[in-house]
């Protein structure tokens, strides 16, 4: 009797939002009772000044000139799921990995913040995947090509005058 009590109170919590740990709800997540939006508000009384604002949008810039800008201006690019300190993605998290062992300065999109961005990126570089690495302004590929080249030297090689440069402005 005990046991079936214990049971039929435990589904009832479960049913109740606060119980669950995450639920998805179109544009919207339910976590741990509290709800967080995902998309901006058309609430004509919002002033523009407090609206989610997309900082790629508001540069007056393509896409693709931003992509063909970052890629032209850092010596290691990479497009990714979430950032270097906090990957999205088992692959991203791969390749940051990799690249940090080489101290090399290592700039970074997050992909999943921008779908139009996501197809910016893989225009440019004709590849479906991510992350993407750009070196020296040369797309090399994902994380698997990076990790391959790691293990032959040849990412070493490719990296060496980033690193020797990245050293003498530490010190």
């Amino acid at each position: 009797m005990a046991r079936s009590l214990s049971n039929a109170f435990l589904k009832g919590i479960s049913g109740f939002p606060s119980a669950r740990l995450s639920t998805m709800v179109s544009g919207s997540i339910f976590q741990n009772g509290m709800r967080y939006s995902t998309t901006a508000p058309n609430d004509p009384d919002t002033h523009d000044d407090f609206k989610p604002a997309n900082k790629l949008e508001s540069s007056g810039l393509a896409l693709q000139d931003i992509v063909e800008q970052d890629v032209k201006d850092n010596p290691v690019m990479i497009y990714m799921k979430g950032v270097p300190d906090m990957p999205r993605c088992g692959f991203s998290s791969l390749a940051v990995r990799v690249l940090k062992e080489y101290n090399v300065p290592l700039s970074a999109r997050n992909i999943l913040e921008d779908p139009e961005l996501k197809n910016a990126v893989k225009s440019f570089s004709h590849w479906p995947t991510f992350p993407q690495i750009f070196i020296k302004g040369e797309f090399v590929g994902g994380s698997d090509i990076i990790l391959n080249m790691h293990q032959t030297g040849e990412l070493k090689d490719k990296l060496k005058d980033i690193s020797a440069a990245n050293e003498k402005s530490e010190e």
